[in-house]
């Protein structure tokens, strides 16, 4: 098994809250807890993670739930790398829920993001617009609040050098940038395969703090997130931005959601380090880290902006905050900067969420997604019977 589904759990995974979905093949998906040692069926808690994200007081809720035993932890993740359909394995911990993202949500990413439009996708123009770009506006821009007069009086200037941009918009302005990343069911877990649509020649991991939110509007715990981005499709065109985020199995998130109680909250999540290292099967490394303590939005502020009296969403979300991360070290060749290969391993990390480890393919040769809302409400209807 690889170190990075041995370290799947959080450093302090005997005093956190973790549910997640487990594949039990003849059954489907089933909700569960999941300890150190053992794995526990949350089924007779709640039926899908959506419903539990409802409960009053839900990690109080699990703890002192006692359903049956599923398996040993270890033994299931070293399924999870397997798998296959035909053995239990850990599943995205999400389910009905909306999948929506936040963008642009820090200096550095809102950078790149400048630089790709200038480049217009194209990877070998990037290094000479970066320099271009930082002469004009620098890469200072961490204390400007976004939607304030400062930002405002930025937004002037850069207006009057031709160099303002819809990205500078987003990350500075007052509203912040909230997209669809994929639909509620297509998200994969941790040891699965994460695919890049198979024109894209530019592109990159984006390791984030992924919120798990009721219908209420209420941040009930958090998980991590790959948000898979294809930066040529995204250069090209803003337009192209469902086609450069919404890919077969182009969203992962996992290993589990840990659920906010006395030893964690929202107050840990804006504090949380994330860590991410690629391994290629070219002997290639890289590695990177994302800090949520220089997100330019809080993140209650982005949940609050994704969903209010303009956005409901009955089943609840998973949030995407957004990452600091965005790789300029050259793979291919001088100037090239970083892009994906087939066969690269993606592991993202913090200590209070663990590890969601994934490998690198294409969208085509990923395994499709067939296992939606129909399938789960069959399933569920034939356990009730």
């Amino acid at each position: 098994m690889p170190a990075h589904l041995t370290n799947a759990l959080p450093h302090d995974a005997a005093q956190a809250t973790l549910i997640g979905r487990l594949w039990q093949p003849g059954t489907g998906p089933v909700l569960v807890r999941i300890t150190p040692d053992e794995v526990f069926d949350l089924s007779e808690l709640a039926l899908t993670c959506s419903d539990l994200l409802e409960l009053p007081d839900a990690a109080a809720r699990v703890r002192a739930h006692s359903g049956p035993v599923l398996g040993s932890t270890a033994n299931l993740l070293q399924q999870t790398d397997q798998a296959s359909l035909e053995v239990a394995h850990f599943l995205a911990p999400c389910d009905l829920q909306a999948i929506k993202a936040a963008g642009v949500t820090f200096v550095a990413s809102m950078l790149e993001r400048v630089i790709e439009e200038q480049a217009r996708g194209d990877a070998s123009r990037a290094e000479a617009v970066r320099q271009a770009v930082v002469a004009v506006i620098g890469d200072n821009l961490r204390n400007v609040k976004p939607g304030s007069a400062e930002s405002a009086k930025l937004k002037e200037v850069l207006l009057a050098q031709g160099l303002w941009s819809q990205y500078l918009e987003v990350g500075i302005g007052p509203d912040a940038e909230i997209f669809t990343k994929s639909q509620p069911m297509s998200a994969v877990g941790t040891g699965a395969q994460v695919g890049l649509h198979p024109g894209s020649h530019w592109n990159n991991p984006e390791p984030e703090i992924v919120l798990a939110v009721n219908s209420l509007g209420q941040v009930i715990g958090a998980s991590l997130g790959n948000d898979v981005n294809l930066r040529d499709f995204e250069g090209r065109s803003a337009l192209l931005l469902g086609k450069a985020k919404d890919n077969n199995a182009s969203c992962a998130i996992g290993p589990f959601i840990r659920l906010f109680d006395a030893h964690f909250g929202i107050d840990d999540v804006r504090q949380c380090d994330l860590s991410l290292t690629v391994q290629g099967p070219d002997g290639f490394v890289m590695q990177g880290s994302s800090s949520l303590s220089q997100i330019s939005r809080d993140p209650l502020d982005l949940a609050g902006q994704a969903m209010g009296p303009c956005h409901q969403y009955p089943d609840g979300m998973m949030l995407f905050l957004g990452t600091m991360f965005a790789p300029t070290q050259d793979r291919h060749g001088p100037g090239q900067g970083f892009t994906h290969v087939v066969g690269d391993t993606v592991a993202v990390s913090t200590p209070q969420l663990g590890t969601l480890f994934n490998i690198v393919t294409t969208s085509d040769r990923a395994a499709p997604w067939r296992y939606g809302v129909r399938a789960l409400m069959q399933d569920l209807a034939r356990r009730k019977r």
